[in-house]
């Protein structure tokens, strides 16, 4: 959007505050963010990501292997706090380009090969590991086909293995093309459509011209060179144009002894992509029919569960409701000879449950969750978190759960004193439900990261990150969830609408465990977002951009209403069976999707994964994929029990009888 008058004060103020702020959030606007403008024959650094697999899941770094490495030595660049957590190491390389100009050249020769060289390479081969190459910000593209069907890859492999599985070959030789579109700028403008947040142009620029770098492909080769002819030659000396092998024998092979030339050739064509729109490529949306499909599936379950729950209402409470008036009118004596159904436990439905503190800290960390998840996928649908910044998502997630702690404290507290009473105890309610989620994600985390350690992979925290991570739980989340907990204390205990008999009455006894029929309920929620899983767990364990935000806010707001229903119905159909302890029922029902879950994210390891490659890495999966299952249990089981609990509130409120203490 063109600025039409640039010499308005107000104007130039609001660009220096839109700047300021920009840098101010330096955490969230990664530098990579910004449109660069290049002129020709400009030097372009290429970066370098930890070598990431399908096959194990462990990142390692890239100069793990015996690479080439540039000539002014190896910088890191500055991470955020998700791409720490991440593993992400993001280092400069040695190939170097400059802006329009195609060019073949020779990197390095390596010294030659030693045992261990050779067992890394041939490794990190066979467990089909990527060099993840990144320039202006822009991950490296790679295409192939594959029973004629076009695929879409970031990254290249290591090497490649023969079919036979005899022989591996390194990638050596890698053939660039950087799709560039021409600029030529007139007036102040602010790009603000893109998915990589607003861009800046500042007045002293309106007349400068440049090229634009909207898109990195690569294609990786192995090529035979003769090590001691290419070591005459100095590191980015021109080369002849590259034959490219058609047999193996002219390809590169991994073995002791062997020293291996890299070289590269890049080629600049210009495009018509705008600079916002070049993240289009990576971000590109397939399978919609299996997304609307699922919304589909998850609209049947709705409405089957909403009809179970219009026959309940309309059908059963209204009747007995109308019966109870009738029976007002009568004597009690009478009226208790008339009570059948949920109504003979009406006295009885609002008694302390077993654990009543453990119930309240799982309900105050899944609102917290819940509202995490609910902001984050609104900010990421809108655009505000796109994969231009790497590590944005993980990093908002992580704040937004800071800062949503005191609405934990507050829930949990103020459910605390309605069970009990009184507000005594809700300190230690506060504190439990600052460290119960956080704990558990801290133990599974520790116990990976020794893994890690062990492995020598990036994805390792250093114990510095722990620190960090502890004084931000600290200083944020522990105060404003005992500023919650105050808050609680202070709101009005929620009243019941009928006493609670002093006596509990037997429950009768079933012919089947109740909780068979709440693991059951479990497939419901389940089955409204196991699709949307299956992209989830590809974009994490494959490497695939996960870009479909509006699709999985729509899946969430069915999720909600499915385990609202689901809860509802578990809860009534055991209060009509005389069972009064519905608490913790209506907070699995919904709360069991969790299970079915993670055995889905095991199938997913099994017949996806291939059970990747080593224990470690089985360990690794199984501990993040528990963490995903408690998140889940927590927030679905809150969703559940709250509205069940609201529903028997209203359920009891609706009949005028004051149930006396029996002494």
């Amino acid at each position: 959007m063109a600025i039409s008058n640039p010499g308005v004060p107000s104007v130039k103020w609001a660009l220096l505050v839109l700047v300021v702020f920009v840098h101010t959030c330096n955490g969230f606007y990664l530098p990579g963010s910004y449109m660069h403008r290049y002129s020709t024959g400009q030097e372009i650094i290429t970066e370098v990501n930890s070598l990431t697999s399908i096959g194990t899941g462990l990142p390692f770094s890239y100069y793990s292997l015996p690479y080439c490495k540039p000539p002014g030595g190896i910088k890191k660049s500055a991470e955020n706090l998700g791409e720490l957590l991440m593993g992400d190491e993001i280092e400069t390389s040695a190939y170097l380009f400059k802006m329009n100009m195609n060019e073949t050249l020779y990197v390095c020769t390596t010294p030659p090969l030693t045992k261990h060289d050779v067992k890394l390479l041939k490794q990190r081969t066979r467990d089909l590991y990527q060099v993840n190459m990144i320039l202006d910000n822009l991950p490296a593209m790679r295409y192939a086909y594959q029973n004629g069907v076009k695929i879409q890859w970031t990254g290249f492999p290591v090497g490649y293995t023969q079919p036979n599985g005899k022989e591996d070959y390194i990638i050596n030789h890698l053939k660039f093309t950087v799709l560039i579109h021409e600029y030529e700028g007139s007036g102040v403008q602010i790009i603000g459509t893109g998915e990589e947040g607003m861009g800046v142009i500042s007045e002293a620029d309106k007349k400068a011209s440049g090229f634009e770098i909207v898109g990195f492909e690569v294609k990786p080769y192995s090529i035979k060179y003769d090590p001691e002819a290419m070591k005459k030659k100095a590191m980015y000396e021109k080369i002849q144009p590259v034959n490219f092998p058609t047999v193996v024998e002219k390809s590169q092979r991994i073995r002791e002894q062997e020293k291996v030339s890299f070289t590269y050739e890049v080629e600049f064509v210009k495009s018509d992509i705008r600079w916002p729109s070049r993240w289009d490529a990576y971000l590109k949306m397939e399978g919609a029919r299996v997304h609307w499909f699922s919304i589909l599936n998850s609209l049947m379950v709705i409405l089957f569960l909403a009809g179970i729950v219009f026959v309940i209402f309309l059908r059963t409470a209204r009747r007995d409701l109308t019966r109870y008036e009738q029976l007002d009118k009568e004597p009690q004596a009478q009226m208790n000879e008339e009570l059948y159904g949920w109504k003979l436990v009406v006295g009885d439905v609002f008694r302390e449950p077993d654990s009543p503190k453990l119930l309240c800290v799982m309900v105050g960390d899944g609102v917290q969750i819940t509202g995490m998840a609910v902001v984050t996928i609104i900010f990421a649908a809108f655009g505000f978190m796109s994969p231009a910044s790497r590590g944005m998502l993980l990093t908002g997630m992580i704040i937004l759960y800071l800062f949503l702690g005191i609405i934990a404290g507050y829930v949990a507290v103020r459910m605390w004193i309605t069970i009990k009473g009184t507000s005594e105890g809700w300190k230690s309610v506060s504190w439990s439900v600052a460290c119960f989620f956080p704990g558990i994600v801290i133990v599974i985390r520790t116990i990976l990261n020794f893994i890690l350690w062990g492995s020598k992979s990036t994805g390792a925290l250093p114990i510095s990150l722990y620190f960090v991570l502890i004084s931000l739980w600290f200083c944020i989340s522990v105060p404003l969830t005992l500023l919650g907990g105050i808050l609680g204390t202070r709101a009005e205990p929620i009243s019941y609408p009928v006493r609670t008999n002093q006596i509990p009455r037997e429950i009768p006894a079933r012919k089947y465990p109740s909780w068979l029929l709440v693991l059951g309920a479990g497939t419901l929620p389940f089955g409204t977002l196991f699709i949307e899983l299956f992209f989830i767990l590809s974009s994490i364990w494959l490497g695939r951009f996960y870009y479909v935000f509006g699709f999985l806010f729509i899946v969430l707001l069915l999720l909600v209403i499915v385990c609202a229903e689901v809860s509802v119905v578990i809860t009534y159909m055991h209060l009509c069976v005389g069972d009064w302890r519905w608490w913790w029922k209506a907070f699995f029902a919904s709360g069991s999707a969790s299970f079915y879950v993670f055995l889905y994210s095991i199938n997913y390891l099994v017949f996806d994964l291939q059970g990747l490659g080593g224990l470690a890495s089985v360990i690794l999966y199984l501990g993040y994929s528990l963490i995903m299952a408690t998140a889940i249990m927590l927030s679905t089981g809150t969703i559940g029990f709250l509205m069940s609990f609201y529903f028997v509130r209203y359920l009891c409120s609706s009949v005028r009888i004051n149930y006396k203490s029996v002494g």
